[in-house]
């Protein structure tokens, strides 16, 4: 039987690109979802995400029950999860974009703007860059992906650093901890590179 895919619908994100992407990559049962019912029963999660941390945080804990309903399949059956850009933005304990605001808290640090030490690098850091993978996690490989934000995860526990890109310093550029994957870039938009890594995440046994 195929497995489920949940695709939260939370109103941030490019659905219909990540849809798509996760189905040239393999998936079968692509679920776009604002149910947590749905998500509860899936056998993958998938949480993308594109504007304001904050916007984004409040519209995620609008849906009545959906954060509860992730926090079971995720936190407790342990069902594997990818957060995508601000999806994994979320999974900090807080976002300082407009004002400090409460994150999921599931893996942990601040979300904090990019500052570059050249002041001739632009923000949003914007196109192609290095995913230098930083462990031995097999779902992040050396290769080229597709950024595009202007805030970051800092101040984490150097253990759940899953990769680092350049963007006029370090930039965390994955993280992950037992069942939760998240990366900054967009692999719907990262081509070969982006699909290669949605199909070992729709095979990934953690």
């Amino acid at each position: 039987m195929a497995e489920r895919v949940a695709l939260i619908d939370y109103g941030a994100g490019n659905l219909r690109s990540v849809e798509n992407a996760l189905k040239a990559a393999g998936a079968s049962d692509v679920r776009v979802t604002a149910d947590p019912a749905v998500v509860h029963a899936a056998d993958r999660i998938v949480l993308p995400g594109v504007g304001a941390f904050a916007a984004c945080m409040g519209a995620l804990s609008g849906i009545s029950g959906m954060i509860a309903a992730m926090e079971e399949a995720v936190l407790t059956k342990g069902q594997p999860f990818l957060g995508i850009c601000v999806g994994m933005q979320l999974l900090a304990d807080a976002g300082e974009e407009y004002g400090q605001h409460a994150g999921l808290g599931w893996i942990g640090g601040t979300v904090r703007a990019l500052k570059p030490a050249d002041p001739a690098l632009k923000v949003p850091h914007m196109g192609w860059n290095d995913v230098r993978p930083v462990s031995d996690e097999t779902l992040i490989v050396r290769g080229e992906a597709y950024f595009l934000h202007s805030f970051a995860i800092t101040d984490i526990d150097p253990e759940r650093v899953r990769a680092t890109t350049d963007h006029g310093g370090e930039v965390i550029a994955a993280v992950g901890r037992d069942t939760i994957m998240g990366v900054q870039f967009h692999p719907e938009k990262s081509q070969v590179y982006g699909l290669a890594l949605l199909k070992r995440f729709l095979e990934w046994r953690p």
